[in-house]
């Protein structure tokens, strides 16, 4: 690979490239530490196993959805959305934030189903195990594995292009230096540490966001106003229309392309549904307001790839023929295309250097965010799934725990070795991310029935993905020789053998896996996985009491909690398959199809109209994600301030003691009461 790839200086020092990776990144570490250490020392909150894996099962709904944004919006989000704005128009962020946000929305119901038939559950691969055994459990184990590491190297491969063609940094020291501070706080923080910063994450980016919006629509004086954006898009399809568009133009949905954009994200969306730190935010949910957390984070994530492509996107298609933009009076080449480089570069045109660092920050906080998620997912993936299942089955707690402290440095340093070898071997950001989908697919139907059809067979479970990964790649490497007379990345990266390959590996499987079913059909018992999967043994529990009635009282309220939860997880069940198909009827069928099918190419009224839309959408899903986390932890931060301040806290009628989970769930549970020099001993 050339080393000088890119056509436009850097507008940024190396020294402002370093400054942000190690400085924000030092930040965040210390901040999410400090923050950890303060929910310990005045929440009561021990870094035990299931704290550190599952925040024990308490995270709430606004928490919820902006670890689903953040999660869900890698560097490929930020980069390939606004690439296929560029390239397509309109119809290029609208089918990418429609086609990969059903895939959120749908997902809600199997969380909802996880947690209704395996509430103790750490992640989903040992709902496999116990239901299928160890072949289909390796099974699975791998082709999360392999999705998880794909995505983390697609984060740092993409992060690195970025900073590099901004600042002239070295895309091999900044792919290591990037997961230091994730490193850091998930250490300190676990899962729990990963949602806050998720949070802050998702703010940033929503605020720069909302910032590109105002200049590009409203303030800049080369744009400036949505009629100046209809004008400079009509030239510059005069210049170089768009082929596959309803005249060549930009401003329309009527684009072949644009359309093969939403086939191949309905596929390579469906692809993250394999990733277990989907599941593992599920896990950690409450289960009250799992659903709410899902439908709320997939609605505000589809305003990111859509609003910010409608900006940065459109932006670099109708700036390209300006002064101001950085490679004229030559338009991008294909390798600055395909890096996605067509995001800072609007940036730096609209807004000079300051877009820039804008832009660097925004890629900072995507890549990081995603990578504390995966970072979280995987070390629960390999500590529960490989070190107690296979190589130390009765590992206690804090055993599994020191364990899961190993894998989380060992996975940042294997991940940015592996995308330093992508760097030199020239793949792009785009090619990881849309054909992810043709390896992964095929599981996802056969892991969805693990959890809502009991009648699935393990024989079917096992032999449907390997059989359908192989259709699709077949699918992929015929279809790219067929109509290109080659195979090779670049024809392999066209959109119709991507299509062609992740729709065979997502839709075959509907049909074997009930036709291998039939050969030996299950009837499994959903309580078994009540039965065989267990908290850690080094949980600590909250108990309020000063006697040892408590215990029963205690006891009485955990069981009434669990009916309760039943009763209002398939109401929730419910919810969300009903909100998932409507909204994804609307999104893929109802909202684009007829305005696709009428070939419409959209006039300055209509297109002011889009973009008054896309300031509603963008206010909305902002004031969500920034605002409900706040207001549902009001108390808990009050707590903490109060007893930061020394102010007094409202006492309780009963006193609260922090004992070991396994003291409620043996047969005797031991209580020291305050003021008394015995023990007393009482059933629970």
């Amino acid at each position: 690979m050339p080393e000088n790839v890119f056509q436009s200086p850097a507008p940024l020092s190396q020294a402002v490239g370093y400054g942000i990776v190690v400085g924000v990144g030092a930040v965040f570490a210390i901040g999410m530490s400090l923050t950890s250490w303060l929910l310990s020392t005045y929440m009561n909150e021990i870094q035990d196993s299931e704290m550190f894996m599952t925040a024990k099962h308490s995270v709430k709904a606004g928490l919820t959805a902006s670890a689903v944004v953040s999660s869900w919006t890698i560097a490929t989000t930020l980069l390939t959305s606004t690439t296929y704005g560029y390239r397509y128009g309109v119809s290029g962020p609208f089918w990418y934030a429609a086609a990969a946000s059903v895939q959120i929305l749908l997902f809600s119901v199997a969380a909802v189903e996880l947690k209704r038939k395996a509430p103790n559950a750490q992640t989903y691969l040992q709902v496999v195990k116990v239901r299928y055994g160890s072949a289909v459990h390796l099974l699975f184990t791998t082709y999360s594995g392999v999705y998880q590491i794909i995505t983390t190297v697609n984060l740092l491969v993409g992060g690195s292009a970025v900073f590099a063609s901004m600042t002239g940094v070295s895309r091999d020291a900044i792919c290591y230096l990037l997961p230091i501070g994730v490193v850091i706080y998930t250490l300190m923080g676990g899962i729990k540490a990963t949602f806050i910063t998720d949070w802050v994450h998702t703010v940033i980016i929503y605020v720069i966001m909302l910032i590109a919006l105002f200049v590009f629509y409203t303030t800049s004086e080369q744009t400036g106003s949505p009629a100046r954006v209809w004008e400079l898009l009509t030239e510059a399809a005069a210049l170089h229309p768009v082929a596959g568009n309803a005249d060549g133009q930009y401003l329309t949905m009527r684009s072949q392309e644009g359309g093969y954009i939403g086939l191949v994200f309905i596929g390579a969306g469906f692809a993250a549904c394999v990733d277990s730190q989907l599941f593992q935010k599920a896990i950690a949910a409450d289960p009250r307001t799992t659903s709410v957390g899902y439908i709320v984070g997939g609605l505000s994530w589809f305003t990111i790839p859509f609003v910010l492509a409608s900006t940065y996107g459109l932006a670099a298609a109708a700036m390209e023929h300006l002064p101001s933009w950085p490679t004229f009076p030559n338009r991008m080449n294909e390798y600055e295309v395909a890096s996605g480089l067509a995001m800072p570069y609007a940036a730096v045109s609209l807004m000079g250097n300051g877009g820039a660092v804008a832009v660097l920050l925004m890629v900072f906080m995507a890549v990081t965010s995603a990578m504390s998620s995966e970072t979280v997912a995987t070390t629960a993936l390999v500590t529960y799934n490989v070190y107690q299942a296979y190589i130390k089955p009765k590992a206690s707690g804090k055993q599994l725990l020191y364990f899961s402290h190993f894998i989380t440095v060992g996975f940042a340093i294997f991940c940015s070795s592996i995308a330093v070898a992508f760097n030199h071997g020239g793949f792009s950001v785009d090619f990881l991310i849309t054909a992810i989908g043709i390896f992964v697919d095929s599981a996802i139907v056969p892991m969805a029935c693990t959890i809502m059809w009991k009648r699935q067979s393990a024989l079917a479970a096992f032999i449907v993905p390997p059989l359908c990964s192989t259709f699709g790649l077949i699918a992929w490497f015929c279809t790219a020789y067929t109509h290109h007379g080659v195979v090779s990345i670049e024809t392999l990266s066209s959109n119709l053998p991507l299509v062609a390959g992740n729709m065979v590996s997502l839709c075959s499987p509907l049909i074997l896996t009930p036709l291998a079913t039939l050969l030996k059909p299950d009837n499994f018992d959903w309580r078994i996985l009540n039965e065989q999967i267990h908290r850690g043994d080094d949980e600590h529990v909250t108990v309020s009491g000063n006697s040892p009635e408590d215990a029963a009282v205690l006891a009485e309220q955990e069981q009434r909690r669990e009916e309760e939860n039943e009763k209002s997880l398939l109401t929730a069940r419910n919810r969300s398959l009903f909100l998932g198909l409507f909204l994804t009827i609307s999104l893929v069928i109802l909202w684009p199809i007829p305005m696709y099918a009428s070939s419409y190419v959209f006039t300055v009224p209509f297109f002011t109209g889009w973009v008054a839309f896309l300031f509603i959408w963008a206010f909305l899903a902002a004031g969500v994600i920034l605002v409900l986390p706040i207001w549902e932890g009001l108390t808990e931060i009050e707590m903490v301030l109060n007893r930061i301040l020394g102010r007094k806290v409202k006492e309780r009628s009963r006193q609260t003691i922090l004992v070991p989970r396994e003291c409620l769930e043996g047969e005797q549970a031991v209580f020291e009461n305050q003021g008394k020099d015995s023990q007393e001993k009482s059933k629970v």
